[in-house]
Parts: C-alpha cells; structure tokens; sequence
C-alpha cells in the first residue's frame, strides 16, 4: 500500500521483537530506514531482510545512551538519506525484582536506556526533522507505563516517564507549528526477548513465569495472557508495528500527545 512511501524512518533497537518488526513494515510500505542497535549480527540480518524484499535499509552500530551515538546516527541519516521524517524510539530493557533488591545501578541502567535514549533521540532528531518539513516521533512505552506492575518498579517508572515526556514535547512542537507530531505506544504482553529480563527477577513470585517453556528464563506469555488478558492471547511484534505504522503515516496526521495502547484489553482492567 506504499503508506510511508518517499519516508526515511530511524528505527532504533531494531535487532528484534518490535523494533525488527517496525523496521521490516517500514520498509515494506515504502520508508528507507535506517535500523540502528548495538546487537550488530541481528541488526545487519534484519537490514538483509529488508533488502531480500527489495527494500531499503542501512544498520547502525547505536548506543542510545550516548549522545556523541545520537550525533552520529542523525547526522548518518542526513548524508545517506537527506531527510529525516519518523523517529521510532523503541530501544529498551527491562530488569525486574522487589524495590528493596534492585541496584542502583540497575535502575540507572534502565534509566539511561528506556528514558535517557528516548530524551537524547527527540533532542538530536528534531532538527533535521523540521528541517525536513516535520515528520513522525513515536516513542515506545508501555502497559507499565500505564498502570504500576509489583516487581518492576523501575521500568514501570522510565515508562512512564515516556509517557508524559512525549505529551511535554508534542505541546512544544504544536506550539512551534513544526508539523511534528509525537505520540507513544503502549503494548500489553507481547512475545518479545525483553521477557527473559523480566521473568529472572519475577520467576520466584509467579508460577506462571516458573512454568514458562521457552527456556530456563522465558515466561509462558500463552498461560499468562490466558489469565490476565481479556482476549485471551498474548499479542506479536507485528501488532505493535502496525500501530506505529499508522502513526508514522499521514493516516494519523491529527493525532499527538495521545497513547495508542495495543494490549488486548488489560489496560481496561
């Protein structure tokens, strides 16, 4: 349908889970994108996957916690591509355990990639982006970045952060008439690797994580969504990456500061 076709879209954490899947439909429907991580063998296959549907993409080697990086990789974007016109913030981790057993520097850790990353790319793309005639910033959050979650304080606290940095910054740009819009995604249980972070500091509080079969630490995301999704089934990359393709579109050109949540109905609960 060529939906986001003649756009160049920066993808980060695209080695996998949903970033992979966001690169993969960008492309597809028409964005050159440059797909950026610091896993580089998964990223260059997920670029290799682009081209083998004759899509156009370029791999970056990008710690988003750096912002000499952030530099690097806008400033890549504009002597390869021209232009910038979506920002897809998707890079993150999650480190779980009780609030009392979580290190500093685990929480810094989170900090510096799930809130820190998402400032320093709004800060460093919005210039070639309004230099480009606007364009697109979706910035990935979270159901945790909706509702508080025991054992996973400080993810839930960058998501949330996410949440009311990307409304701050959409009021900015609406204030500065730069056709920017900015807006966040929140997904529910969704089948990606961040969940073997997740279930290491969670697996003695929940049997449904004990039980998982993915491996020693993967959750069972099926028995999980069965009890705690009102659809009852877990959700793919690939439906977060349909919402982020309609944000990125015109599709969505009156929406910012908003949320689209995509978590099978847990959000409503």
């Amino acid at each position: 349908m060529d939906r986001v076709k003649g756009k160049v879209a920066l993808v980060t954490g695209a080695a996998s889970g949903i970033g992979r899947a966001c690169a993969v439909l960008l492309a597809r429907e028409g964005a050159k994108v440059i797909a950026t991580d610091v896993q580089d063998d998964m990223g260059k296959d997920c670029v290799a996957a682009i081209a083998r549907t004759s899509g156009e993409a370029i791999y970056l080697h990008h710690d988003v916690t750096k912002e000499e990086a952030w530099e690097s990789a806008i400033a890549e974007a504009k002597a390869h591509f021209g232009r910038l016109d979506v920002l897809v913030n998707n890079a993150g981790i999650a480190i779980a355990g009780p609030v009392t057993e979580i290190s500093l520097s685990e929480w810094r850790r989170q900090q510096a990639i799930n809130l820190d990353g998402v400032f320093l790319g709004v800060k460093h793309a919005l210039p070639l982006m309004r230099a480009s005639g606007g364009g697109s910033i979706i910035n990935m959050s979270s159901l945790a970045g909706l509702k508080g979650a025991a054992g996973l304080t400080a993810y839930c606290a960058t998501k949330g952060g996410v949440r009311l940095f990307t409304k701050a910054v959409a009021m900015e740009c609406a204030a500065a008439h730069d056709n920017v819009r900015v807006n966040s995604v929140h997904p529910g249980i969704i089948e990606t690797p961040i969940w073997g972070g997740i279930a290491t500091g969670l697996a003695g509080d929940s049997p449904l994580i004990a039980s998982g079969s993915g491996g020693a630490n993967m959750p069972d995301l099926d028995a999980m969504s069965t009890v705690i999704v009102p659809v009852g089934k877990k959700g793919l990359p690939e439906d977060i990456a349909q919402g982020v393709l309609f944000l990125a579109s015109d599709d969505s050109r009156y929406m910012t500061g908003t949320e689209l949540v995509i978590d099978g109905g847990m959000s409503t609960r």
